[in-house]
């Protein structure tokens, strides 16, 4: 996807407002993803997918050292101007290789709500397992297949793209999977399993966003997942 193609360009201003303090950003996912990366300070940290900068301002607060890349030219402006000059933001499509990224550069990967819209996971996945710590970890949150089954209908199976429209106007385009096919292309990228969690909604949701709770708090949104690199197996 060429970059004057990247999702968010012309949305990224209201994208921005709104993740601030959405029910599936500010009171799902970002709760979840940071309870699962735990203490990050002294990190090195990749957000690749980074938006208007909202994870890596957290974690730049948690004393972490910080890297963003985005495929938006706008959400790039945004974390900028959100994280001051003397953090590294760069534009950067996740369907190209991270050439300007030595090996083992990073001990923690972030991939929040960004790797469903990658052309090649497997691909992606293995090149940003190249700049991860032997030891590091990539953490990977995206839609829940069964939320993504009931919205788009057909059958739980499908693995095809899925496209949705956004009450921003937006029209969301995404690949959709069952779970089955994301552990098959962790498994082919040389990533495994390391903790699995599907989100719940943060304390704050019920009073601020009701309705949105009500529906989380029965059936699940997103999932998230640890991975880790496999290990090598001994020979024989």
């Amino acid at each position: 996807m060429p970059r004057s193609e990247a999702p968010y360009d012309g949305f990224a201003d209201t994208f921005a407002r709104e993740a601030a303090d959405s029910p599936y950003n500010a009171h799902y996912d970002r709760p979840t993803v940071l309870e699962l990366l735990g203490d990050v300070q002294g990190k090195r940290i990749l957000d690749a997918g980074c938006g208007p900068g909202l994870y890596l301002a957290e974690l730049k607060a948690r004393s972490a050292n910080v890297v963003g890349i985005d495929q938006s030219a706008d959400m790039v402006r945004h974390t900028r101007t959100r994280l001051g000059p003397h953090v590294e933001v760069r534009q950067h499509d996740l369907n190209e290789p991270l050439t300007w990224a030595a090996d083992s550069r990073f001990d923690i990967v972030l991939l929040a709500l960004v790797l469903h819209y990658v052309e090649d996971r497997v691909r992606t996945l293995t090149e940003l397992s190249r700049v991860l710590h032997p030891a590091g970890r990539i953490i990977v949150s995206t839609s829940h297949p069964t939320a993504d089954w009931l919205t788009n209908g057909g059958s739980y199976f499908d693995a095809r793209r899925a496209e949705e429209t956004w009450s921003n106007g937006m029209t969301h385009r995404y690949w959709r999977q069952p779970l089955q096919a994301w552990v098959t292309e962790f498994s082919a990228a040389g990533l495994t399993i390391d903790r699995l969690v599907e989100h719940r909604p943060a304390a704050s949701m019920p009073h601020e966003y009701p309705a949105t709770y009500e529906k989380l708090n029965r059936q699940p949104g997103f999932i998230a997942f640890q991975l880790i690199k496999t290990p090598a197996r001994p020979l024989a």
